[in-house]
């Protein structure tokens, strides 16, 4: 069916367009944009005093499915996704099996063709099962299909296997994403070291820890080439690093997530477990240091690290909950909040999760030029909803921001010109225009 939305402003930072205009989608694809286009018996959505913006990218989540469905599955996952406004994640390999092969990649693709409401690209992993020891296949991971390879959830310590890592990964055209941490740093560590680990009596965890990594594996890629990308940057130091790493040449981006920029160590004063993520939550001069590289560019994404776990994981003691909140549903009004406090604009927040996650991955999206993939966000920048736990499409409630009003919301989803979710104010817009 033919989708007709009229009269929003549409923000395409792939192409540097921002304007009024109407979209025309036709077989999943993007037929027309221009103003005015004639309404020709399409199904037709008034999205006047909307933004419309290429559908979102999210280069960081954890679906858990296979292994740990009790917390996530690719239903509701990708469910929580359009709820968010998101059309595309790439997922993590910490699942069990480990995405370190052909039939865990096959298996992924088949559940997200069956059930998924966003597409889902693997991203393999470096090593076999995540031990940091020997190299997974990564030719093999190429050819079925993965778009990068991590092994985010852990760590590669040895210095040999990271460097034949980015020099295997640099032929075969595949991005590395390296979390960075030094865990000898911070064996017991449960939050950041500072004044509110000393006050709540809980182990720190250096900033050094993720500097020292970052650095590390800057001068690695230096040596070997390729391309590496940084996930979930929390600190100063590490902002400072990538920074310079960049007016070297380097190649090297890196992402934050919202969290990062959103909240500091202070939020774990009551022992809410829903905070406890790894990088741990910093200080402010590192939440202004992140505010300031998304800014000047040093910081190309912003990912959600959306990590579920279930209540029985997260209703224990701090130290023994593990690490991870929920985030696809929440952030984009976080983000937005960035364009209402001056650090972002529009246009350049909304690279940070359109064109740029695309452009960093080599994929086909990002933008709303004619013949591309039906892949749209509209947005009201206006709309306030109050956070409930009952109100998340994810399986999992681990969220930190329950009981926030947030301001921002994705009201249409639109997947390959399919329809994946739609708030109730478009629901009555729709009817009222297709009487």
């Amino acid at each position: 069916m033919k989708l007709l939305l009229k009269g929003g402003r549409v923000i395409d930072p792939s192409r540097g367009v921002n304007r009024v205009s109407d979209i025309l989608i036709d077989r999943g694809r993007i037929a027309e944009i221009g103003r005015n286009i004639p309404h020709k018996g399409e199904r037709v959505i008034d999205v006047k005093g909307k933004i419309v913006s290429p559908g979102l990218i999210d280069m960081h989540v954890h679906l858990r499915e296979p292994g740990n469905e009790e917390a996530e599955t690719i239903e509701t996952g990708t469910r929580a996704a359009a709820r968010g406004g998101f059309v595309l994640l790439a997922c993590m390999p910490n699942t069990n099996p480990t995405i370190d092969n052909q039939d865990t990649v096959a298996f992924i693709h088949s559940m997200t063709k069956k059930k998924g409401a966003a597409r889902v690209l693997p991203i393999g992993s470096i090593t076999k099962g995540l031990e940091g020891k020997e190299l997974a296949e990564m030719g093999e991971l190429k050819g079925s299909g993965v778009v990068a390879v991590s092994d985010d959830g852990g760590v590669i310590h040895n210095c040999d296997i990271m460097r034949h890592a980015l020099e295997y990964a640099k032929m075969l055209e595949l991005l590395v994403i390296s979390h960075c941490e030094d865990e000898t740093l911070n064996i017991d560590g449960v939050m950041n070291e500072g004044y509110w680990a000393t006050s709540l009596g809980l182990a720190g965890t250096p900033t050094a820890s993720e500097e020292i990594a970052v650095a590390r594996n800057i001068r690695l890629l230096e040596l070997s080439g390729g391309a590496l990308h940084i996930a979930h940057l929390s600190c100063a130091g590490s902002v400072s690093l990538v920074r310079e790493a960049k007016k070297r040449g380097i190649n090297v981006t890196c992402e934050t997530a919202p969290h990062y920029f959103t909240l500091t160590d202070e939020a774990i004063k009551e022992y809410n477990t829903n905070t406890k993520v790894k990088p741990p939550l910093r200080g402010k001069k590192d939440v202004e240091a992140i505010k300031e590289g998304l800014s000047d560019g040093t910081i190309d994404v912003i990912a959600t690290d959306h990590a579920p776990h279930t209540p029985e994981e997260k209703e224990v003691e701090y130290e023994l909950a593990p690490f991870g909140m929920i985030g696809l549903e929440t952030a984009l009004p976080l983000i937005l909040g960035l364009t209402r406090e001056g650090v972002l604009d529009l246009n350049e927040a909304l690279a940070k999760i359109t064109n740029n996650p695309a452009r960093i991955l080599n994929l086909d999206g990002g933008t709303l030029k004619v013949g591309s993939t039906a892949d749209i966000t509209v947005i009201d920048l206006e709309e306030k909803v109050i956070v409930k736990k009952d109100s998340f499409q994810s399986k999992s409630r681990n969220s930190p921001f329950i009981g926030w009003e947030l301001q921002g919301m994705a009201v249409l989803t639109i997947c390959g010109g399919k329809i994946t979710s739609m708030s109730d104010q478009v629901k009555n817009k729709l009817c009222g225009r297709t009487k």
